[in-house]
C-alpha cells in the first residue's frame, strides 16, 4: 500500500513540475534589452532587420516540427498587418545555416521568435509557438 501512495505522490509532483515549466511556453515576453553591439547590429542587418520597419525574426530548422506552426502564425499575422502604414517584415532564419546570429541573440531552443521595432531594437522574445492574438497585440503598436 505504501508503494502505491509513494508512486501517486511522485506522479503528482512530476505533473506539477511539468505544468510549471510549460506555463510560459509560447507567451510573448518583453525583451531584456542587451547592449547593442556592433557585431549584433551587423548580423541583424545581414539577416534583414534593417531598422526601416518592424520585423518578426524567427529561428527554425528542417528538423523542427513546431517551426511549421510558427511559420503559419507569423505569416498570417504579418499578412493581416501588411496594410498598415509601417508593415512588419517576416524574416525566417535557419539556425543550422546561420548559427552566429542565434548565438548572438542567445537562442537556446527552437522555435524562438523575436519582434523588433522600426529602429531595429528587440522588443519581444517568444519561446515556442506564439498565439496569433498575442503576436498581433505585440506588433500592432509598432506598425502605426
Amino acid at each position: 500500500m505504501i508503494e502505491v501512495v509513494i508512486l501517486a505522490v511522485t506522479v503528482l509532483a512530476a505533473l506539477a513540475v511539468g505544468l510549471l515549466l510549460r506555463r510560459n511556453q509560447g507567451q510573448v515576453r518583453e525583451a531584456t534589452l542587451d547592449p547593442q553591439t556592433e557585431q549584433r547590429a551587423r548580423l541583424l542587418g545581414a539577416a534583414g532587420v534593417s531598422g526601416a520597419a518592424p520585423a518578426v525574426l524567427h529561428f527554425s530548422a528542417d528538423w523542427c516540427g513546431p517551426c511549421d506552426a510558427v511559420r503559419r502564425v507569423v505569416a498570417g499575422v504579418t499578412a493581416e498587418l501588411s496594410g498598415s502604414p509601417n508593415a512588419p517584415r517576416d524574416i525566417e532564419i535557419d539556425i543550422d545555416a546561420d548559427p552566429a546570429l542565434a548565438r548572438e541573440l542567445n537562442v537556446l531552443s527552437l522555435p524562438t521568435t523575436f519582434v523588433f521595432d522600426a529602429e531595429g531594437k528587440e522588443r519581444f522574445r517568444i519561446s515556442g509557438v506564439p498565439k496569433a492574438s498575442d503576436l498581433r497585440t505585440a506588433l500592432e503598436p509598432l506598425t502605426v
